[in-house]
């Protein structure tokens, strides 16, 4: 499975997610830090959920990386997060 629709279906199984945008951004960082032929290093996410409503920016970005989990944060290189309650 690409690492993008991991991404999507850990996100969506933890949050009650009314937007979600997962964009594998890898190409534009080739030659750069982490990139790796093929992709799946670098992503831009935007999520919305009702979880987040409260949470600092902080508390927010711990609560993704807990969704995503240590397995699959350890593959991305680099994760760029828009939240929003």
């Amino acid at each position: 499975m690409p690492v993008a629709d991991e991404i999507e279906t850990a996100l969506r199984g933890a949050f009650t997610v009314s937007r979600l945008t997962v964009e594998d951004v890898s190409e534009a960082h080739r030659g750069h830090a982490g990139f790796r032929e093929g992709g799946e290093t670098h992503f831009d996410v935007a999520i919305t959920a009702p979880e987040f409503d409260g949470l600092n920016r902080v508390a927010k970005h711990r609560a993704v990386h807990a969704a995503l989990g240590a397995d699959l944060i350890a593959r991305i290189h680099a994760l760029s997060l828009d939240i929003a309650p």
